[in-house]
């Protein structure tokens, strides 16, 4: 059984940095990708950042690209949302998930950690 657990989120104010994890087990995760999303209430949740296990490869939305990165350490089979330079519309739950490198869908995820971002 897949299970993601998200740690790391908290307050902080504009112009700091927090750094998520998601702590991963109930398999190999060779052949996934890992993603970063968040959700703000009464909006539609939004991609942040993903990485493929194997290449360590990464993608980011544009809003968070060259604030935001993501890596993998395989030895704690963790993968983190290193966020810098944090603004206010950062604030929202993140969200971490995975899905097969085969499949377009995320279909397992975390139960989300909430960041704040005082102004």
């Amino acid at each position: 059984q897949v299970q993601l657990v998200e740690a790391g989120g908290g307050l902080v104010q504009a112009g700091g940095s927090l750094n998520l994890s998601c702590a991963a087990s109930g398999r190999t995760f060779s052949n996934y990708y890992m993603g970063w999303f968040r959700q703000v209430p009464g909006k539609e949740r939004e991609f942040v950042a993903s990485i493929m296990w194997s290449a360590g490869s990464a993608n980011y939305a544009g809003s968070v690209n060259a604030r935001f990165t993501v890596s993998r350490d395989n030895a704690k089979n963790t993968v983190y949302l290193q966020m810098n330079s944090l603004k206010p519309e950062d604030t929202a739950v993140y969200y971490c998930a995975a899905r097969l490198i085969t499949q377009l869908k995320y279909n397992y995820w975390g139960q989300g950690t909430q960041v704040t971002v005082s102004s």
